[in-house]
């Protein structure tokens, strides 16, 4: 299996495909009590014309957690030097939810190394209703462990469309999410989840291109939300109507769609940057 060891002996797994020379890059970001897999069949789709990459945080899925305490910032520096790691000078980015939080924050620290970021499960602002759900998600982890904890998510993260046409698939994935998780690995997320800053700080003067994307059964975050992120950051807002917190998951076709038209740019300037270095 792929690791890298970043400088205070964390090992974080990661997964690329795609890896010809002079392709865009595209960097997934996984949301709370996801992994490199959530993202499997959407990087396999665009692996012919982006290199991707999928990789679990620090204290997600196969990473370790590490013996620094867990942090936005700690975060930042690890996808970092991730990229350094793998020779990615620039990227783009998809968050969805952490993901989304974590991408932003990267983008604000480092604006030369994100080409174009898309959004999903975001907000402006990360409001005291939702620090609650996360705490009470640290509770009911506390008492019940794992399974319990993803019984108790699936209505949060997903929308009742998707619940309702998925009932036979639903044990399928909270099983995968006990799997895929450690429970005091999870449990140190979530409880760093609590701490961090309302998106807006890091959205404000973002200078790249930049899509933000809701939906109507997202309970977590308002589509007013996802729009004033939007703003702050003078990027676009897409709005689906059918799916919850989690739209790559709920509308896996249409967020394919929306996020490589999106990223289109990308391809010709990493076309246009391979063309450059073989003229010299």
């Amino acid at each position: 299996m792929p690791y890298f060891t970043t400088t205070d002996d964390c090992r974080l797994f990661f997964v690329t495909k795609g890896d010809a020379p002079g392709k865009a890059v595209v960097v997934f970001l996984n949301g709370t009590a996801q992994t490199a897999m959530n993202w499997y069949s959407l990087a396999v789709r665009m692996q012919d014309r982006f290199r991707v990459i999928m990789y679990d945080a620090r204290a997600q899925g196969r990473s370790d957690p590490g013996d620094r305490p867990l942090s936005l910032a700690c975060h930042v520096k690890d996808l970092a030097d991730l990229l350094d790691y793998l020779n990615v000078p620039t990227a783009c980015l998809i968050g969805v939810s952490h993901g989304a939080h974590l991408g932003l924050a990267f983008a604000a620290r480092f604006p030369g190394r994100v080409s174009r970021m898309a959004a999903c499960g975001i907000g402006a602002q990360f409001d005291s209703v939702t620090r609650i759900i996360v705490r009470t998600w640290r509770q009911v982890l506390a008492a019940g462990g794992l399974d319990a904890l993803a019984w108790a998510m699936l209505p949060w993260v997903f929308g009742p469309h998707f619940l309702s046409a998925n009932k036979k698939m639903l044990d399928m994935i909270v099983n995968a999410i006990v799997k895929r998780n450690c429970r005091e690995s999870l449990a140190a997320h979530l409880a760093a989840l609590q701490t961090y800053p309302s998106p807006a700080a890091a959205a404000m003067g973002l200078s790249i291109p930049a899509l933000v994307i809701s939906s109507s059964e997202d309970l977590l975050v308002s589509r007013e939300n996802a729009e004033a992120l939007a703003r702050l950051c003078s990027g676009s807002h897409l709005h689906f109507s059918r799916a919850g917190h989690s739209v790559p998951m709920e509308a896996p076709e249409w967020f394919e769609t929306v996020v490589t038209d999106f990223f289109k740019p990308a391809l010709s300037e990493a076309s246009d940057a391979v063309a450059r270095t073989r003229s010299f």
